[in-house]
Order: structure tokens, then sequence, then C-alpha cells
């Protein structure tokens, strides 16, 4: 094959002609006696004659490229036939034959899929790349198609295939994303880990909840939930995140979650429960900065009372697809310090679903956060069934993805509308306490009959009568006025509450055989499965006690 008919149309081929028409030119000028000036200063009888370096042209193509490395092909015409291969290509793949189609003499050519962009880089003129295909030799290469012309040739059109092996980069490549993956999968690993493993399930309320990891490298976010039973039917419900991504991110979401956990088991309004947290973060990373909204429901009062931290607002909609958003009260986000929180609440009647978000849920680059709420709330007002599949249809209106570039946590609470044999399993009953020696007998009447309507048997009559004696007993001689008793049952348990007007939780504690009182919360304490207090809102509190019902 004589090389010298083709010429590469390889970038700068036309700077390098330009270039020697400029050398020529300037030579023309030197005949003529103009000289550019700063060389004509410098320039002296005594200065040596300059080496006579030859130009890339007159090197001899074909012996540059049978000493390339690389793997050199040349195909030429519409069949891409097969005009030249170097040493190099030789050497990985043996000899071919030339003249013969590119498809049957260069087989290896087709599992990289190189020969469609042949056709390519003959239509367009322009070359074309691709990066590390695997051979079938087993090794990586790198190729570059680039179209050649042949002067004084029938069909001057040509393919100069270039193959560079990449057989290390290629695996050190694998190496580095297996190992991405494996960090990955434990960074995730470690999130789930972080989040609680089953949601506790409260007997008045029906909750779901969705962990989606974003993006594909190992850093994972600090999104976090939870559910917290309180007792006395009451629920806590909380919602996090921490900014920014990675191990410390995690680590902190956890410390944030145990302590909220341990908060919650004060029994205290969410606003203080928010300001201990506030306290805390500060403590474990002043750099830190998580938001967080905490609610608790009671089934007595049918509202979620909550408080919010530089969290998104809650969303609840009710039987009839009516959206509302709780947007007040929102303080800064935890850690800030200095802030007084203060609690809100928002109706939760029968029949009504609320939504708990991260921002992963409705912030987007290219949206105003607020269209991003807007359009969740859209989502939701259309979004029936159990409060799973309410949690898979608003991942999806949102469009979140594997790929998703931020974490999303999502959990969804239904307060279920009880009808007919369901409804009976489901009951409440109260009476308003006045002093005097008549409230006790009178309070355990009341406990004996409520027992008996709701056809408890008579073990569990007995123990719930002997609670609640105790209970306004308790509140008679240290409590103050309103008292009142209620009771409540549930499909899994009966619980017993007394409430007054003062403000001094009672404690449990080893009455000594001379004392006169001190045993009233002990044997409380000794019947029932559980019991507890907490400080009522506007003063005063609520002392409470559960049995939990057998399974018929």
């Amino acid at each position: 094959m004589n090389f010298t008919r083709w010429s590469a149309r390889l970038p700068g081929t036309q700077r390098r002609a330009a270039a020697r028409t400029d050398t020529a030119l300037s030579a023309d000028r030197r005949a003529d006696g103009s000289v550019p000036a700063a060389r004509a200063e410098q320039a002296t009888d005594e200065d040596p004659p300059a080496p006579d370096v030859p130009s890339v042209d007159e090197l001899p193509v074909r012996d540059v490229l049978d000493r390339v490395p690389a793997l050199v092909a040349l195909l030429h015409g519409p069949e891409h036939r097969l005009a030249y291969v170097n040493d190099a290509y030789v050497a990985a793949f043996g000899r071919r034959d030339l003249g013969a189609r590119a498809r049957d003499a260069l087989p290896e050519l087709d599992e990289p899929g190189l020969f469609p962009l042949l056709d390519q880089v003959q239509r367009s003129g322009r070359p074309r790349t691709l990066k590390s295909r695997k051979g079938p030799d087993g090794r990586s290469y790198t190729f570059t198609c680039t179209p050649v012309t042949a002067e004084h040739h029938g069909d001057g059109r040509g393919v100069l295939v270039f193959a560079t092996d990449v057989t290390d980069h290629a695996e050190a490549a694998g190496r580095l994303r297996a190992s991405e993956r494996s960090q990955r999968e434990t960074a995730v690993t470690l999130q789930r880990s972080l989040l609680p493993q089953k949601l506790e399930e409260p007997d008045d309320l029906r909750v779901a909840a969705t962990y989606h990891p974003g993006g594909t490298e190992a850093a994972v976010g600090g999104d976090w939930y939870d559910v917290i039973t309180l007792g006395g039917g009451r629920t806590a419900l909380v919602i996090g995140d921490v900014m920014g991504r990675g191990v410390r991110a995690a680590a902190v979401m956890g410390q944030l979650r145990t302590a909220v956990r341990a908060y919650a088991r004060l029994d205290l309004p969410p606003h203080e429960v928010l300001q201990l947290l506030d306290g805390l973060a500060a403590e474990i990373d002043a750099n830190q900065i998580a938001t967080c909204v905490y609610a608790i429901h009671d089934p007595n009062e049918g509202r979620l009372v909550y408080a919010s931290a530089g969290h998104l607002p809650i969303l609840v909609r009710d039987e009839n697809g009516t959206v509302q958003r709780a947007d007040e009260p929102t303080g800064p986000p935890l850690g800030t310090g200095g802030w007084i929180h203060t609690s809100g609440s928002i109706a939760l009647p029968p029949g009504s679903t609320a939504v708990l978000y991260t921002d992963g849920l409705v912030e987007r680059r290219d949206e105003d956060l607020d269209e991003g709420i807007a359009a969740l709330e859209r989502a939701l007002s259309g979004a029936g069934g159990t409060p799973q599949v309410v949690c898979d249809r608003l991942i999806r209106s949102a469009g979140v993805t594997p790929d998703h570039d931020d974490d999303v946590a999502v959990l969804v609470l239904q307060h279920p509308a009880r009808k007919g044999a369901e409804a009976e399993l489901f009951r409440n009953a109260a009476l308003e306490l006045l002093g005097g020696v008549e409230a006790a007998p009178r309070a355990r009447a009341f406990a004996s009959g409520v027992l008996t309507s709701w056809r408890f048997p008579t073990d569990l009559h007995d123990l719930g009568v002997l609670a609640t004696s105790e209970l306004v007993a308790n509140s008679l001689q240290h409590g103050t006025p309103p008292m009142r008793l209620r009771l409540r049952r549930t499909d899994r348990r009966l619980i017993i509450e007394v409430t007054d007007g003062d403000d001094h939780l009672p404690r449990r504690r080893r009455a000594e055989p001379g004392d006169e009182s001190g045993r009233g919360i002990a044997i409380v304490a000794t019947i029932a499965s559980s019991w507890g207090s907490r400080r009522t809102p506007g003063g005063g509190k609520a002392v409470w006690c559960e049995f939990v019902l057998q399974k018929p």
C-alpha cells in the first residue's frame, strides 16, 4: 500500500498546513531581502547555519505506524476493505488478509460494536471514539475511528482505526466501582439500622413509613422518622432531617432519634421536647443543622399537637379529600439556640390522613419549594387506600427514583373512621368528679357500670374498678379541682385516666408499715400492665393505667 497517497483528517492538520504556507511566504520574503526587524538585529555573519530538520510529512508513515504500540488498521471504501494492519495488531489478533471486507477479515471489531461506527464516520467525515470496550481477547480497548482520504483513487474514502489498550485502567475503574457499591451498601445499611426496624402500632392509628436513600455515591443522608406509643392511648410521631451527607450526618441522626425516644418517655408537650433537642443538637455538633417536627396524637382530642424546628409543614387530608397545611408555629432548626419553641395543633378527625415528610420529597433545583409542597398537596388529595399505599403513591407522584439526588423519608398516619362491630371495640366514657366523701364511691359505681356494659370478664372488671378507686382516691387526696375520670377501651387494651388541677406528678415509692398513705400508686403499678403520668396543657396533671386485653 502506498501511504503517500493518504492524508489523515486529524485535528490540527489544517493548522500545520497553514504553518507550512507561512514558512514558504517567509522564505520568499527573505529571498527579496525583507527580514523581520527582531531577527535582522540578531542575525550576524558568525551565526551557524540552521540545521536541516525534516518535516513530519517526510517521515515514512508505515515505519511510524508499525512501531506504534497501539493497534492500527486502515479500511477503505464503502465495504470497509482492509488496507493495512500494523505489527501490534498482528501480535494481538494474528495476520489478516488485505483487501478483504472488515466484517470477514476483522471479526474482533464486531463484539465492541465498531462496524456501525465505521459507516457513521464515513458519512459524517468526523472522528468517533468508543471508550473502554472489551475485545474478544479479554482486554479492554478505547477505539478511535478517523476519516481519511486517498488521492488519485477510485473511492478515496477510508477509516483509520486506532485502538489503545486500557485494560489496566478499566480494571482499576471496575474495582473502584465495586468498592463504591460496597461502601454505599454499607452506608445504607448503617442508615437503615438507625431507623426503626419495625414501626410501633398504635391502637387508634394506622401508620406506614418509607425511606429512599438518594444518589448513587456512598454518602447517605440524615433523614429519620419514628413512632412512639406514650401510653394512655397517646402516640408521638416524629420526622427529621440532618443536613449534609455521610457517616457524620447519619451518626448525628442516630443520636437525635435516641434522644427523642428518651424525651418522649417523659411525656412532655411537643415544644418542650424540641427545646431539649435544641440544646442537645448544639452539644453534639454546633455546625450540624437539623430540622425536626414532633407531634402527639390523643384519640380523646381528635387533634395533632405538634412543634416544628425548621421543618416542612404537616399535611392533613380529610374524608372528602380536602388538604390542610399546618404552617404555624415553626421555629428555627435544632442547634441554633436562643429560641423558645411553641406548640400548635391541627384537627385529625376520624377518616383523615396526615403526612410527615422530608425535603427530598418536594424540593427540586428548578422549582420553588412552595410549588413542590403544592404538588404534594394535590397528590395527597387524590391518594386513598392504606397508609402504605398512600406512601407509594406520594413517592411515585414526586418522581422519586433510585437515582434521586436526595434522601426521602415519608411517614403517613391515618385515623380510621370505624363503623359497625369495629366501632364497638373503641368506646369512651367520662365522669366529672366533685369533691367530698361521695366522690370515690360514685367513681367506683360509674366504672363498674361502664365495664359491665363493655362486657369485660369478671376478673378484668374487678381490676378495673380497683384501679379506678385508687387513682380517684389519690387525686382527691393530693390533687385540686377540676377532676375528671375517663375510661377508654380499644381492641387491645382498657385505659383508665384521672385528671386534676394540681401539676405535682405522683411517683411510686415503698410505703413503710406505719405509713397511712403511699400505697395507691404501688397497687395500680402492680395490677395494671403499665401506668404513667403527665402534665396537661394549661396546668394540672393526668394519671393513667392500662390493662392489655387477651385476644379471644
